[in-house]
């Protein structure tokens, strides 16, 4: 199930930063799978929650940062994988992936696929 947006956008596509998760092991998106945004923040360098959302059906979520909200730094998304396989009755050799990637143009729309199965993931910057 998705989140409801604070500023009320509802469609999917509208934002800066997005991702797709799909499960290589059935070719199936994958659904229900639990994804957080941080930014490393200064002082100190702490990772600060800025979003949190849930894969639909399609494997996609609102995106998580909505136009003109993206700032120049670095950033992670939090994928919960063993949540997400566990709920199909696997086990995980990773408990989570985290994918830090850096935004020099915050104007620029940014897409973070990820592809994963029980002892394997891969990720790359999408269009």
């Amino acid at each position: 199930p998705s989140l409801p947006q604070a500023d009320g956008t509802s469609e999917v596509g509208k934002g800066t930063l997005t991702t797709h998760v799909l499960n290589t092991a059935t070719g199936l998106p994958a659904a229900g799978l639990s994804v957080r945004l941080a930014r490393l923040q200064e002082p100190g360098l702490q990772w600060m929650e800025l979003a949190h959302r849930h894969t639909d059906a399609d494997g996609r979520c609102q995106p998580f940062l909505a136009q003109g909200q993206a700032k120049a730094g670095t950033y992670k998304l939090h994928f919960e994988t063993a949540e997400y396989w566990q709920g199909l009755g696997h086990t995980s050799f990773y408990p989570f992936v985290e994918v830090v990637f850096i935004i020099t143009d915050p104007a620029q729309k940014l897409h973070v696929p990820l592809l994963i199965s029980p002892y394997s993931y891969t990720t790359y910057r999408g269009s």
